[in-house]
């Protein structure tokens, strides 16, 4: 009976790990999986040209919006109960998306699946740091939550034109209904109950809502500032607003005796450097994605099909980067090192995506730069919220990590704007105007060239993190890195 205990619950750790991939997957192919049906979803729902970005839009409007207050509903009310209640929230969010009939109904179901991406995220990471005790079993599991994510984007391209080519756009809503169900039995029959909270803290209502105004403020300025104009009077104010609500937020939480967003947490080193780097990793990452697609769509002729075929090279490698590359480096090298790894590596590939750019046909020039960007974006992309809740408490975990991917919707939404801006710095954008492919390419280039040397630069942040070397005695152990106990003793920035 003994002897089979280990193995018992060895399988367990994994059912649990694979649960929580899925759970990120849902949440990474659900980000995705709208671009390639959008010209149908245009066409049947009667969205204009101009008012169809919101399909889109509307889910980073409701994730960006609600993050903080999700991380801190996962520490106060439970991390898996907020997961079973983000899959039930992104069950019925999608199947009213589905059922749509007009823009209206459509742009509120995505703001509802934003606001089940804000509590998945955070419940997901917060369900890692405190399920996996042994640091060998965390990385595995953080390996696995990093593929999933990285590799979503790609399924999310490919199912999307697959479920459009031959369902119909409905379907790449209906498809996350029986995921969603799926998950849930899994989640209610391998993790325990959420224990009862046993203190009688508030949960800062004042707090929540001027985080949630400032976030959603910032963010819906942000990807609405191209279309309405940087310098018009609605960009302006909403932006102007949002960063008044912020300065609200903080100044607040400096006074409230059981503040939302705790000011010690900005004095974790691990978490304070994970936001920063997540800022400028986002913002190149984001803009990585958009180059690739203009450059295959609109310089190559590629169906969006075709375009989603062309991801699978990154899947493959990003699935390498997250289970073999970051395990290697963070047990031989530590933490720190694969951060500034990954950055270098991310940036790298948006200077070699510029270099072979061109209005060649051939995606073969462009292969390189793929793998590399598949390599290190699945590197680093699970390695940043390691760095996250490396030194947060196991009841502080949820907010950390919606700290960190709140910096990624705005610095995704800020460093797009701004390389997207640099991308059309050479064009005509006047209506009806149509530009040459070269000057089209060049632009690109310009973009991808700028992108890179900024992710170069960002990736010295990383030695703000302290190293972290693997215990003599386990230098020789299997799979998974090995780190020091990720829940340590808060430590301040020197």
């Amino acid at each position: 009976m003994s002897a089979s205990s280990p193995a018992r619950s060895a399988g367990r750790s994994g059912t649990k790990m694979a649960l929580l991939a899925f759970c990120m997957l849902i949440f990474s192919v659900d980000y995705n999986i709208v671009y390639v049906a959008l010209p149908e979803i245009g066409r049947e729902v009667g969205f204009s040209a101009q008012s169809l970005q919101w399909v889109v839009s509307a889910y980073s409007v409701g994730l960006g919006g609600a993050l903080l207050i999700g991380g801190r509903a996962v520490d106060r009310l439970g991390a898996r109960r907020i997961l079973v209640l983000a899959l039930g929230l992104y069950g019925v969010a999608s199947m009213a998306g589905g059922l749509a009939g007009s823009p209206g109904l459509l742009i509120a179901a995505r703001v509802v699946q934003g606001l089940g991406g804000a509590l998945l995220f955070p419940a997901t990471l917060s369900l890692i740091n405190t399920s996996f005790t042994e640091d060998a079993e965390r990385n595995k599991a953080y390996a696995w939550w990093g593929t999933a994510g990285a590799s979503g984007a790609i399924i999310g391209s490919m199912v999307g034109g697959l479920l459009t080519n031959y369902l119909g756009w409905e379907w790449v809503f209906f498809v996350n209904v029986p995921l969603c169900l799926l998950a849930i039995a899994g989640l209610l029959s391998n993790f325990d109950a959420d224990a009862v909270q046993g203190d009688s803290r508030g949960f800062d209502l004042p707090g929540a809502l001027l985080a949630t105004g400032a976030s959603t403020l910032l963010v819906f300025g942000l990807i609405s500032g191209p279309e309405a104009g940087w310098g018009s009077a609605r960009t302006i104010i909403v932006l102007a607003a949002g960063l008044a609500l912020g300065v609200g937020f903080f100044a607040l939480e400096s006074r409230t005796a059981d503040p939302l967003a705790p000011s010690r947490l900005f004095g974790y080193r691990g978490l304070l450097t994970a936001i920063l780097i997540i800022f400028v990793f986002q913002g190149a990452i984001n803009t990585l994605h958009y180059l690739f697609f203009i450059q295959l769509q609109d310089v190559m002729g590629y169906s969006p099909l075709q375009a989603g075929l062309a991801f699978l090279p990154m899947s493959a490698v990003a699935m390498l980067g997250s289970n073999k590359l970051l395990p290697l480096v963070v047990k031989r090298w530590g933490l720190r090192t694969a951060l500034f790894a990954g950055m270098i590596g991310v940036g790298t590939a948006m200077i070699v995506l510029a270099a072979s750019m061109s209005t060649s046909h051939s995606f073969w020039p462009l292969l390189p730069a793929v793998l590399l960007w598949g390599l290190f974006a699945g590197m680093i992309y699970p390695a940043m919220f390691m760095a996250a809740g490396s030194d947060a408490a196991p009841d502080e975990q949820g907010v950390a990590s919606a700290l960190a991917q709140t910096s990624a919707q705005i610095g995704g939404a800020m460093g797009m704007a701004a390389l997207i801006a640099v991308a059309n710095s050479g064009l005509d954008l006047g209506e009806g105007a149509v530009n040459p492919v070269s000057d089209v390419v060049n632009g690109l280039q310009l973009s991808a060239l700028v992108g890179g040397v900024a992710a170069i630069a960002g990736a010295f942040l990383a030695f703000r993190v302290k190293s972290q070397k693997a215990p003599a005695q386990q230098a020789d152990a299997p799979a998974a890195a090995e780190v020091p106990d990720q829940t340590p003793a808060p430590q301040t920035v020197n």
